[in-house]
């Protein structure tokens, strides 16, 4: 297992580090569409839509993904008035989070598959959108607000694994641990000061909230943003509950799915990317 976890992550990191660093924006956005169009198959079957439809939201996901990267490209505006996507995902994810997270369960309205469906095409849409918002911005000032997931869920893997006691949602995900979500903030919050106290990192998302805000604004915004990659990935964790399965798929072999890997990410970018608004 871990042989394998290991040749993906190689073969993922292979894929992606170019295509984030050195290839063009329309390439970049075509490699982050793909694994978008996989997540919503995979936020499809785990909505409980039978297989042909789910492949039928991917397909539908793709197909407005690629008319939308087609007017990019064509000059009729890189932003295109698509802002509002961000508001909106965020307006999803707050429903989703409130109504389901304290009762570790879906609501009835929002457990209907269609409905579901629906919410996770907008949140995987706004968020293929917000990576583009970032990499307009640069590939460092991409990798810096995406560092703010991964450097959390480091943190919290291993202040989880020596200090873990107390759960954090056990009916949801019984591994995470409150000691896992403090070592997690420290982390984030040291991450915070880093980027703006350096001046290297000064066009670092955590910086840009730092010189329009002021230090006080970015350390909760900070803190906003793990809160909010946590609770991402225990409502994923809650839609695999309700789907009845482990890991979203097995695209990605000795990691699970697409949304096993991204599920922190898709709450916070689009909140994220606001601030670039």
């Amino acid at each position: 297992m871990l042989r394998t976890r290991i040749i993906t992550a190689a073969v993922l990191l292979a894929v992606l580090l170019p295509s984030l660093f050195f290839a063009s924006a329309f390439v970049f956005a075509g490699v982050a569409g793909a694994f978008g169009c996989a997540g919503m198959w995979e936020w499809a079957r785990l909505a409980g839509q039978k297989p042909v439809a789910a492949l039928g939201w991917a397909a539908l996901w793709l197909i407005v993904a690629a008319g939308t990267l087609s007017r990019m490209t064509l000059g009729s505006g890189s932003h295109l008035g698509l802002d509002g996507a961000f508001v909106a995902a965020a307006l999803v994810w707050a429903v989703l989070l409130v109504s389901s997270l304290p009762r570790a369960a879906l609501p009835k309205p929002l457990a209907v598959p269609h409905i579901l469906a629906v919410l996770g095409f907008v949140v995987m849409f706004a968020a293929w959108l917000a990576l583009l918002r970032a990499r307009q911005a640069g590939a460092g000032f991409l990798l810096s607000v995406l560092l703010v997931a991964w450097v959390a869920d480091v943190a919290a893997y291993f202040g989880g694994r020596a200090f873990g006691r107390r759960k954090l949602a056990p009916r949801i995900s019984p591994g995470k641990t409150w000691a896992g979500v403090y070592a997690a903030l420290l982390a984030v919050l040291a991450y915070g000061l880093l980027c703006s106290l350096v001046p290297a990192l000064s066009d670092t998302l955590l910086a840009r909230i730092d010189r329009m805000f002021g230090m006080a604004a970015m350390l909760g915004c900070a803190a906003l943003f793990l809160a909010l990659s946590i609770m991402g990935d225990l409502f994923e964790s809650l839609l695999k509950r309700h789907a009845g399965v482990k890991d979203s798929s097995a695209l990605l072999p000795g990691h699970g799915g697409v949304l096993d890997r991204v599920d922190a990410l898709l709450p916070l970018l689009p909140v994220a990317i606001l601030f670039l608004a």
